[in-house]
């Protein structure tokens, strides 16, 4: 058993062979960005993979979601959850809309869709739900409730690479979803991101709006920004791809492993598997009960004197941060079972490297905890 330092996560990379020879190219094609070959081939490659059909690639997810926004053209309010990574929320910021947030389930996470219709004004334009640590939202019911008040949904999608309900892929529901593809996802590009859209049309407006709105070299016709993914970052995304299913295998190695672990550990709770969904394996968080000798925090210092680094995540809430706090839908009583979660939920390393030995430690740890 290791006695190295465990990380929470550790960036997936493909062999550094496979890598190099689109790194060769590059350099002797001299295109390094703006839609070159290693952009358009990762494009369809990936669309292909994921079962999408129109899919436009980001520099990051932040600014893919964004943009998302703006193709959309929302104003006014948007439903979110507070229980997600600060960017969720800044995207609307940033876009001049207000965020309205509305409690999770206890079970999954995610946005409790009996919670979104009283969170409904006549300045609502959308709701922006997230698949949290890649389990789907319950799309069916969001949908319904966006259809009878005619509101888009966007779906921050940046944990749910290759996530599958009993639908198929969760990457086309709703208007629009959102990929991460930062060092820390499932699959990364180094840094990157993309929209999932559902028509050729969106598609192009999309990437209008990610290269300045430039038509051509003398035709500007939208305030666009740039979002574009250069052609390393692609190269990175190409290599990756030929073990993506086996990088998902081992993390469902190392999930298994924890689940047989913890199961006769009191205290602490694993989050339910859901039927029929065809899970990524993007993280392990658990949550911490009271009949737990130690609090969450306390698991947390514990771990780390052992080398074993975890993450509080999602915490604090979103709505708890400065520039959200004074909003009405932030207090705390309107978001009772985030603000309770958020206070118990850690998440335990996963990623395709890590040793199923330093795993069986960790638990040790967990067990033996005072």
């Amino acid at each position: 058993m290791s006695n190295q330092k465990i990380f929470v996560t550790q960036p997936f990379l493909p062999p550094l062979e496979e890598f190099l020879p689109h790194v060769k190219e590059i350099w002797e094609s001299k295109y390094l960005t703006n839609g070159g070959p290693k952009h358009q081939l990762l494009e369809t490659t990936l669309a292909e993979y994921l079962g999408v059909e129109h899919m436009a690639l980001f520099n990051n997810g932040t600014n893919a979601l964004m943009t998302a926004l703006q193709a959309l053209e929302l104003t006014g309010e948007v439903i979110t959850t507070p229980f997600s990574f600060i960017a969720t929320s800044n995207a609307l910021l940033w876009n001049g809309i207000k965020p309205v947030f509305s409690d999770i389930d206890p079970i999954t996470l995610n946005l409790d869709p009996s919670r979104i219709e009283a969170a409904i004004t006549p300045q609502t334009t959308a709701i922006l739900p997230v698949h949290c640590y890649g389990n789907p939202c319950d799309i069916a019911a969001i949908n319904d409730i966006a259809r009878r008040h005619n509101l888009k949904v966007v779906y921050d999608a940046a944990h749910a690479f290759a996530v599958h309900d009993k639908n198929g892929s969760v990457l086309g529901k709703g208007d629009l979803s959102i990929l991460s593809f930062h060092a820390t996802k499932v699959f990364n590009t180094f840094e990157g991101g993309a929209i999932i859209c559902q028509n050729a049309e969106m598609k192009k407006k999309i990437d209008n709006l990610k290269n300045f709105g430039i038509e051509d070299e003398v035709t500007v016709s939208i305030a666009g920004a740039n979002g574009k993914m250069s052609e390393i970052h692609a190269a990175m995304g190409l290599a990756q791809l030929n073990h993506i299913n086996e990088a998902i295998a081992q993390r469902g190695q190392v999930d298994a492993r924890y689940r047989a672990g913890l199961r006769n550990i009191t205290g602490l709770t694993v989050l339910p598997k859901l039927n029929q969904t065809v899970s990524n394996y993007a993280y392990f968080p658990i949550l911490v009960g009271d009949n737990y000798p130690l609090s969450r925090d306390g698991i947390y210092n514990c771990l780390a004197e052992h080398g074993i680094r975890t993450r509080r995540y999602f915490y604090p809430l979103i709505s708890e941060f400065p520039m959200y706090s004074p909003l009405e839908s932030a207090a705390a009583e309107n978001l009772p079972v985030a603000t309770q979660m958020a206070q118990r939920i850690i998440c335990l390393p996963i990623y395709p490297d890590l040793p199923l030995d330093d795993v069986d430690r960790i638990l040790s740890v967990l067990t033996l905890a005072k």
